[in-house]
């Protein structure tokens, strides 16, 4: 007996034994017009193993570039597709991931925070433009206190305002103050009560209708049994009455 592990291993595996030993077949037939023949039948049996994908032309590709690489290039028939070489699929390597690399500095802000303040330093002068101005500073007092778990004095969400906007948004000589972390928190508590006030309403009124449906459904069948016990006695009555 022979076993797999003695066997020279396979190169594409997904098609077995057989497929592979054709393709070492075909490596030894020295006509060349038999050795095409008998290229397209070992495409042929490759197709049969996805039949639902063996006419598509993007699939035969595939199929025709599968058989070079099991032959480990070497198999020299004429193809319909450009013959492909190790270095071009084996031996490839893929392409570079380019990562973004915009943020170094105040990770904790995001991008976001970057792009609203690119925004709002394009805006005309006036109250909106102000108001977006403290906003951002808001927004921004919330996600440092969230990474660093930490206080922090309004002057420094200006300094670094004023630095990630390049000097365009200069809030370091106001004197009006940033929301208090407390207050934030209480604002997120009572959007999250709000939040559970919503969901329990909606259960309580699943709930009620579910127990009406099963109230009608259950006085539904008692009226049901009701007329059919009264039916019984009638026709029990008008029995005992014909027999008298």
């Amino acid at each position: 007996m022979e076993y797999n592990t003695l066997r020279s291993k396979l190169i594409i595996p997904e098609y077995g034994r057989h497929i592979q030993q054709m393709v070492d077949h075909c490596l030894t037939i020295q006509d060349e017009q038999e050795r095409n023949e008998f290229a397209e039948i070992i495409i042929e049996v490759m197709g049969e193993l996805n039949p639902h994908l063996r006419d598509v032309p993007d699939f035969q590709h595939k199929l025709w570039d599968q058989l070079f690489i099991m032959s480990d290039f070497q198999l020299d028939v004429k193809s319909p597709y450009p013959i492909p070489t190790k270095k071009d699929t084996i031996d490839s390597k893929p392409n570079k991931v380019e990562y973004p690399q915009s943020i170094y500095k105040y990770r904790y802000y995001g991008n976001n925070i970057r792009k609203m303040i690119d925004v709002a330093a394009t805006w005309e002068e006036g109250e909106k433009r102000e108001g977006l101005f403290f906003a951002i500073a808001n927004h921004m007092k919330k996600s440092y206190l969230k990474w660093n778990k930490d206080t922090v004095e309004d002057s420094v969400i200006f300094d670094h305002l004023y630095e990630l906007s390049n000097g365009k948004i200069d809030l370091r000589a106001v004197d009006d103050n940033l929301v208090q972390p407390d207050r934030q928190n209480n604002y997120s508590q009572q959007n999250q009560s709000r939040s559970n006030n919503y969901q329990n309403r909606s259960t309580n009124n699943h709930n009620n209708r579910q127990n009406y449906q099963n109230n009608q459904r259950s006085n539904h069948s008692n009226n049901n049994n009701n007329r059919t016990n009264n039916n019984n006695n009638r026709n029990q009555n008008v029995r005992n009455n014909n027999k008298g």
